[in-house]
């Protein structure tokens, strides 16, 4: 196993049982910890008593992004949206602080029209240092992501450039970059590149394999080899299995066995 703690995103495995049984479903599988995408629909004392029940820290969560995933322009790139937004941050933080979360994250808006474009990056650079001044009273890191425009071709931005490129405009010590590596991997990013000279720059860190966004080994992508360049970078947190499962135990959760 790698030395960076392995946690599990919740949102995506073990969705065949209730959300507050997949806690102690991670604990039984040797994840140290988890994180939830949007934990909005649960009440967040109900989430943390599961969590400490299985002896689990909820890691990260998602500020609420709207529209975003269906399609439309979410929360955090629009001007006419601000308000939207600082009501989103709220709610996020207060979930955070009931869980004891050490990141949120701030994801991006769609954006169909080139001619809004830079406007759109401006508005979200802008939030995400209200984000990240707000999240540092209470000790939580803002973390930001990059998408990949196969799976998601409307999002503000997909290649680690211009992930790298927020970060420095932000320009806030209370911001890092999540780096998703199945979303590098769609983009054909240089992966092991970016892990080995950026990690100080890194908040979080998720993986699935590529293709598919399936279980390691259920695709081509040198996981192994991530996960050892991982332990040897400046980045120190925690690494997430975000994936999608297909319900075959075997498939789903026998890489656990193997990395042991």
């Amino acid at each position: 196993m790698m030395d960076n703690q392995l946690i599990a995103n919740l949102s995506m495995l073990y969705t065949d049982r209730p959300m507050l049984e997949r806690f102690s479903a991670a604990a039984e599988y040797g994840f140290s910890g988890v994180e939830i995408q949007f934990p909005y629909e649960w009440c967040a004392q109900e989430l943390k008593g599961a969590a400490d029940n299985a002896g689990v820290r909820v890691h990260l969560i998602n500020v609420p992004a709207g529209d975003l995933l269906q399609g439309g322009k979410g929360l955090s790139c629009y001007d006419e949206q601000q308000d939207e937004f600082r009501k989103a941050c709220a709610l996020a933080l207060e979930y955070g602080k009931t869980l004891s979360v050490e990141k949120i994250n701030v994801l991006a808006g769609n954006v169909y029209d080139d001619s809004h474009r830079e406007a759109c990056l401006s508005c979200y650079i802008d939030n995400l240092r209200y984000a990240a001044e707000l999240f540092l009273s209470e000790g939580i890191m803002l973390s930001f992501e990059a998408v990949n425009n196969l799976d998601m071709p409307g999002y503000l931005y997909s290649r680690f450039d211009e992930m790298l490129d927020i970060y420095h405009k932000v320009a806030h010590p209370n911001a890092g970059m999540q780096y998703d590596i199945y979303h590098m991997a769609r983009m054909g990013e240089k992966i092991a590149q970016q892990i080995r000279y950026h990690g100080d720059k890194i908040a979080h860190i998720q993986f699935a394999d590529c293709p598919g966004r399936g279980a390691p080994g259920s695709g081509d992508l040198p996981l192994g080899e991530y996960f050892q360049l991982i332990a040897a970078s400046d980045y120190t947190g925690v690494v997430s299995a975000e994936y999608k499962t297909k319900g075959n135990e075997q498939s789903d959760y026998g890489w656990l066995v193997i990395s042991e």
